[in-house]
């Protein structure tokens, strides 16, 4: 029981929490230089049953098919390629990730996207296309058949869709052909970039590698990067980094963050949130309008013209706003019962909340997304 009551006030000394969850090395910082390259390339998906571009409103399409016929022998005026051929072809986006490390040959997972006016992508297959990165060389070629996780039908101007139909995707749908550049062997050092500032953690980090080996072998360049001294040698550098990805550090206690999404009404908070006592009144207010149309119908063979006028009604509705008090909450817990006590709907939340970040009353930065 004393060693116990001595743990906590240890940890209270050194604003540690005693229940604090210890976090991989791995789980709250990364490797600079070891990271994933967007690539990205234009080609055509081929095979639409009907469903590709139309000419008149993507003449990219036409040029592009043009381009890849003549580069095959086939001398062909764009002018000659009338629509109805084009509705099996589609212009379209391939994007891909690669991967750090990633050698010649290894296979990669590929994005097909529409660009045109493309009704559907699905049964398309999509022709040999380069991946180029920001550098513009040429990293990967991409090819296969499309798999499109949607599906619909139209007859007679009606229409059924479920999912997206205008993109695809290509299981190890390209193939590497040049790798980045490493940058991990370069140096006698290696820098980690924690996943979020803070001085605090930046800190721990730091006491926890030279801690764990013995030697002052870590340095904090700044709240986010760490840079630390490794082995010359690749085998060794590899062994080094295995054993520092896998040390446990315990992260120091994040800030107090509301997020907030304007467009679907949703809001998260983390445990550090905490509300003040405070008093809230939240009323709706409703705005009606209702057009009623008036058609005057000239008499017969008095070759009147017939008038239309329309009549509209305005009503406005103010809903009473109760005054509604809410107690100070030390934990997550305690602050959604206040705020559930409110009874608002998630629109109505979003207002609440920036008010009483206003008000002072929130404990938290709020993030508007």
């Amino acid at each position: 029981m004393k060693r116990l009551v001595m743990v906590w006030i240890v940890c209270c000394v050194l604003g540690i929490s005693p229940w604090a969850r210890a976090d991989r090395l791995l789980d709250i910082a990364s490797i600079q230089g070891v990271r994933d390259n967007q690539l990205v390339g234009y080609g055509l998906v081929m095979g639409l049953d009907g469903t590709g571009d139309q000419t008149v409103q993507t003449p990219f399409t036409v040029q592009s098919l043009s381009d890849m016929l003549a580069r095959m022998g086939v001398s062909l005026p764009a002018a000659s390629l009338t629509t109805t051929m084009l509705k099996n072809v589609a212009a379209v986006m391939v994007t891909a990730d690669l991967p750090a490390f990633a050698q010649p040959g290894q296979k990669l997972d590929v994005t097909v996207s529409s660009i045109g006016n493309a009704k559907s992508l699905t049964g398309g297959t999509l022709v040999m296309t380069p991946l180029k990165g920001a550098d513009g060389n040429v990293y990967a070629m991409a090819q296969g058949n499309l798999i499109v996780g949607g599906v619909g039908a139209s007859a007679n101007g009606s229409k059924v869709q479920v999912n997206h139909l205008t993109v695809g995707r290509i299981t190890e749908g390209a193939t590497v052909e040049r790798s980045v550049p490493d940058a991990l062997t370069q140096g006698s050092d290696i820098r980690l970039e924690l996943k979020q500032t803070d001085f605090a953690t930046a800190t721990r980090v730091v006491n926890a590698i030279n801690q764990r080996f013995g030697m002052p072998l870590a340095s904090a360049v700044d709240g986010r990067v760490i840079r630390v001294t490794a082995p010359m040698d690749a085998n060794g550098r590899v062994d080094f980094l295995g054993v520092l990805q896998g040390m446990e550090v315990t992260p120091a206690a994040e800030s107090a963050r509301v997020i907030i999404n304007a467009r679907t009404g949703s809001v998260v908070m983390n445990q550090m949130v905490t509300l003040e006592p405070c008093a809230i009144s939240h009323g709706n207010l409703t705005v009606t309008i209702k057009t009623t149309p008036d058609v005057s119908q000239p008499a017969p063979l008095s070759n009147g013209k017939t008038k239309t006028t329309a009549t509209s009604e305005v009503s406005v509705q103010a809903e009473p706003g109760a005054v509604a008090y809410l107690k100070g909450g030390a934990s997550l817990a305690d602050v959604v019962h206040a705020l559930n006590s409110v009874g608002a709907t998630p629109q109505d939340l979003l207002s609440i909340l920036q008010a009483m970040k206003s008000a002072g009353a929130l404990h938290a930065e709020l993030d508007v997304i």
